[in-house]
């Protein structure tokens, strides 16, 4: 019997995503916390005009996931750098860059 194109494959996962999750959410700003369980990464939006700023979204993972998660991350900035070029950090940019304010906590 032949596979059906929309059935996964073994040890695959179907992956369904709602039309507002698709949408996503911006963020220039992340803040990450652990537990001897779990990270915890709080993505907000934050306006340089504004004194205050509101989390978009928080994701809990595991420590093996959050790693992997960093590995996948740098496998995809080396890919977008091969492509696009360099991203400069704060500490490389030009004095008048506007940095986007990303840090770990």
């Amino acid at each position: 019997m032949a596979n059906n194109a929309n059935e996964p494959q073994k040890g695959q996962v179907q992956i369904n995503m709602t039309p507002e999750v698709e949408k996503g959410v911006y963020s220039n700003l992340v803040v990450m916390g652990f537990t001897p369980t779990e990270f915890i990464m709080d993505f907000v939006f934050h306006h340089p005009a504004m004194p205050r700023a509101n989390v978009q979204s928080r994701v809990l993972m595991s420590p093996v996931h959050a790693k992997r998660l960093m590995r996948l991350l740098e496998q995809n900035i080396a890919a977008y750098e091969k492509k696009a070029g360099p991203i400069a950090l704060a500490e490389d940019a030009p004095q008048n860059t506007p940095i986007s304010p990303f840090k770990l906590n």
